[in-house]
């Protein structure tokens, strides 16, 4: 895939410029390069946990169970919660993040569900 200038990503872009000195703005890009790295990386983990997300849903379908694990999403939750504590990390945003995610999965589910079997709660006899 290459780039199109719509793509393009300028990452000296700010409304800083010429507002700051320049060596405050050299420091201020490098640290937002570090930043933008681990953005990507980011992106590049959430894909992956999504291409396995979408190999549970696909087994869920397949067997005829629910989109959701509730006991399942409660102990990712809580273990989410304990790492990011040691991580020095605000848990309520890990845990608010992680439902994002859970949301997203489980809509995937579900509409992988209904694809498979025609409904949305993966259950033959609803």
């Amino acid at each position: 895939m290459t780039d199109t200038p719509e793509d393009e990503f300028d990452p000296a872009a700010s409304s800083l410029t010429g507002h700051v000195p320049d060596e405050v703005m050299a420091e201020l890009l490098a640290m937002r390069g570090s930043i933008d790295n681990i953005d990507a990386t980011l992106v590049y983990l959430l894909a992956e946990r999504f291409k396995a997300t979408q190999r549970v849903g696909h087994l869920k379908a397949e067997h005829r169970l629910p989109p959701g694990d509730p006991g399942r999403e409660a102990a990712q939750i809580a273990r989410l919660r304990r790492l990011a504590a040691d991580a020095h990390l605000d848990p309520a945003f890990a845990e608010k993040f992680l439902n994002f995610i859970i949301s997203e999965v489980i809509r995937h589910h579900q509409a992988i569900s209904e694809t498979r079997n025609g409904n949305g709660n993966g259950r033959a006899d609803s």
